[in-house]
């Protein structure tokens, strides 16, 4: 493996935070004797081009300074191949680098951590999901959360993660369940009425949000949590669950076990690691071991 690794970089992770951790984790990549070029990009589009001619050109490692958007942006370059993603976790997600074992907050560390484990050998294949072409490490939402996500991505007032709180608030008030045709693996269809339908390869979302708690990164399949119809009552009593996962126990809550899964609703858009995939049908797909990462 060549020792020059490509450092991908989101500088407005975080507000700010991914172009400053940029910095301490090439430090600690440098002081391992690793030669460090860096990957801006003028847009997401641009930045991936770059990314992918990194890896066509044999770097020894794609490492993604930011959180969540980033090292999806990062997979798209490096799924499929055998170049080693790693990942320095400082956005304002970092579900796939807390799924992994990963630091997060802490690029010195982190960048210490993808030098051993590149210089050990102490790498991993673990499983991604794909959505006509698209990779992704955490989960698909859709439904109530991505109808959030969706408010929240028009407005412009206010900034950070409170918009997405009031986004929240006013997709309650207009709360009604969705009809979702949900076919798994080639099996028979089930019509439903549900409030949102998550497909997780990792376990949380929405930094911490442990929607798919039972979620494996290794074995091969989604967990696909189901929070079928309720009222808005039920939904508020629900939710706040799912930051410890135990929503699942909930009546309301099915979870199901699949390696491939069709979602058919109207009016829904499907997210990926946070990141809009497009409108509802969407089949994803379980693909094992698409991608090596650095592990702790």
């Amino acid at each position: 493996m060549t020792s020059e690794i490509t450092l991908f970089v989101n500088p407005t992770a975080g507000r700010g935070r991914g172009a400053h951790a940029a910095l301490p984790a090439a430090s600690a990549l440098r002081a391992a004797g690793f030669s460090v070029r860096t990957v801006l990009g003028e847009n997401a589009a641009d930045a991936l081009t770059r990314a992918r001619e990194a890896v066509a050109d044999g770097t020894g490692a794609l490492v993604a300074v930011g959180g969540d958007g980033m090292a999806n942006l990062a997979l798209q370059a490096v799924a499929g191949t055998r170049t080693p993603l790693g990942l320095v976790a400082v956005g304002t997600g970092n579900d796939f680098a807390r799924a992994l074992g990963l630091p997060v907050g802490d690029p010195e560390a982190s960048g210490r951590l993808i030098a051993e484990a590149l210089q050990g050998d102490r790498l991993g294949d673990v499983d991604l999901g794909r959505v006509n072409g698209t990779w992704f490490g955490t989960v698909l939402a859709s439904g109530f959360d991505s109808r959030v996500n969706d408010r929240g991505n028009r407005m412009r007032w206010p900034v950070g993660r409170f918009k997405y709180d009031l986004a929240m608030l006013a997709e309650l008030a207009a709360f009604r369940p969705f009809a979702y045709r949900i076919t798994l693996d080639d099996g028979e269809t089930r019509e439903i009425e549900a409030t949102l339908v998550a497909v997780g390869n990792g376990s949380s979302y929405g930094g911490g949000m442990r929607i798919c708690p039972g979620a494996v990164l290794g074995d091969g399949l989604f967990d696909i949590t189901v929070v079928g119809d309720c009222s808005r009552t039920t939904l508020l009593k629900v939710f706040p669950k799912v930051y410890r996962g135990t929503h699942v126990d909930h009546p309301v809550v099915t979870v199901h076990r699949a390696a491939r899964v069709e979602l058919v609703a109207e009016g829904i858009t499907g997210y990926a690691d946070g990141e809009p995939l497009g409108p509802l049908p969407l089949t994803a797909e379980c693909i094992p071991a698409a991608v090596r990462v650095a592990l702790p």
